[in-house]
């Protein structure tokens, strides 16, 4: 099939790339010029694994390639997919103006029938609103189907090759079908409805996903008080095909773009029909509160982190990926900066983009996990890299100036922690920790 894809972000490009590999003739879309120039060069905007490869391989057939000419790209598409961003307005609903804005080009560049996919993680109703302006615009016919994206950053190619299921949202058998067939060699879990619940699944999907990692931590939190460990208590609970382990690892909470982003929109959506979302209401709670169980342990050591030298290991809201949005990292290191604390950072590959977005300033940015931590009075892990996952503890213990490690993604065992002099804290593995305040770490040391 002829695909024009508009938007070359994380769904926008990887869909089209695999769609691409499929044997379809993509077209990737983007009004950034500055991102088109980097695609016709060869590099990637973002960090995916897998991903360059993939665009090298099906440049080469010549079956993907990536333009500004967002006209010229529709009119010889049969399929045309928007996958433009949706961010969070102040008040949590989604803003739609680069949708509206896709779709006014889009029908103006219309020269006969096309199906209009929408990927983007919208409202319920939006696609309707799609349609609406469509008509408005131009004479030629068009379906709006709604076909939700369900990628996970970090393994977003292996998510779209291999699919948990495929959610349809058409009102004709004419798209129906088509869009049936373009996914087919995907998988054969395709579940078709209409397109207000496909774009309602969605945001229910990425809310009960927020919602375990939400309870999870605070039964951590229990557990901290009572003595249990977390790790044992989840691994009970995920052999129950009721629950599954998916989503169930305590740590500092969630980020990135889509679960803040769409527990906030769907709040909205609620309250947009006079309800209340009180469960939702309190996962978002919970999830804030929850990053600041590392400053919180900080100052239990230290009363004042005011020049005290602090490590930061980790910036990207998870591993495998650059993406710094809404990551914990962010709050935690204003935080330990109003505190007066001063920090080495490091992440294997987010700093330029953490730099960027973040905006915040005086931190030392550094090379590798042991250069960022030599000299310092505490070790904060944010993102469970390999890197330090795999650190030589007793080598480690060496560079510090005061061996206090707190892991707030539980990345260390036991094995690994018991020939270490580290003071270390954990989330809810209570019988892990072994911190001490700032008095008996001198004594100690």
């Amino acid at each position: 099939m002829r695909i024009t894809v508009i938007g070359t972000g994380y769904v926008g490009l990887v869909s089209g790339v695999c769609f691409s590999n499929l044997g379809n003739e993509v077209t990737c879309v983007d009004k950034d010029k500055s991102k088109i120039d980097m695609l016709l060069r060869g590099e990637v905007p973002i960090f995916e694994p897998g991903l360059k490869d993939l665009i090298e391989h099906n440049v080469s057939e010549n079956r993907l390639s990536f333009t500004s000419d967002l006209s010229k790209s529709v009119k010889s598409a049969e399929i045309i997919i928007i996958a433009v961003g949706t961010p969070s307005l102040p008040n949590g609903e989604a803003n739609l103006q680069y949708i509206e804005q896709a779709v006014r080009e889009v029908a103006v560049a219309l020269n006969g029938y096309k199906i209009i996919m929408t990927k983007s993680t919208v409202p319920v109703g939006t696609n309707e609103h799609i349609a609406s302006i469509m008509s408005e615009l131009t004479a030629h016919n068009f379906d709006v189907v709604s076909v939700p994206e369900f990628l996970r950053e970090g393994s977003a190619v292996k998510d779209t090759f291999h699919p948990d299921r495929i959610v349809i949202g058409v009102n004709n058998k004419r798209a129906e079908q088509q869009i049936c067939d373009l996914h087919k060699p995907l998988t054969e879990n395709i579940i078709v409805t209409d397109v207000r619940s496909a774009e309602m699944i969605k945001y229910a999907s990425n809310a009960f996903l927020a919602t375990k990692i939400s309870f999870i931590n605070e039964v951590a939190n229990i557990c901290e008080k009572v003595g249990a460990d977390v790790t044992m208590v989840a691994k009970g609970m995920g052999q129950d095909r009721r629950i599954g382990p998916s989503f169930l690892s305590a740590g500092i909470g969630y980020g990135g773009s889509c679960f803040p982003k769409d527990t906030d929109a769907l709040i909205q959506i609620a309250g947009n029909v006079e309800y209340n979302f009180k469960l939702l209401r309190a996962v978002v709670e919970v999830n804030k509160d929850q990053r600041f169980n590392v400053t919180n342990k900080l100052m239990d050591v230290y009363r004042d982190l005011k020049d005290k030298t602090i490590t930061i290991w980790g910036l990207a809201f998870k591993p495998n990926t650059d993406d710094v949005r809404e990551a914990p990292s962010i709050e935690i290191v204003e935080t330990l900066v109003k505190l007066g604390a001063k920090l080495k950072v490091y992440d294997p590959i987010a700093m330029e983009k953490f730099r960027v977005f973040s905006g915040i300033v005086g931190l030392e940015y550094c090379n590798n996990a042991m250069e960022a931590a030599a000299g310092s009075d505490a070790i904060c892990l944010l993102t469970e890299w390999d890197e330090f996952s795999n650190i030589d503890l007793q080598e480690l213990g060496k560079v510090v100036r005061t061996p206090v490690l707190i892991d707030g993604r539980n990345v260390f065992d036991e094995n690994k922690l018991v020939n270490s002099k580290f003071q270390y804290y954990s989330i809810g593995r209570p019988h892990f920790n072994r911190l001490k305040n700032a008095e008996e770490l001198e004594r100690v040391n």
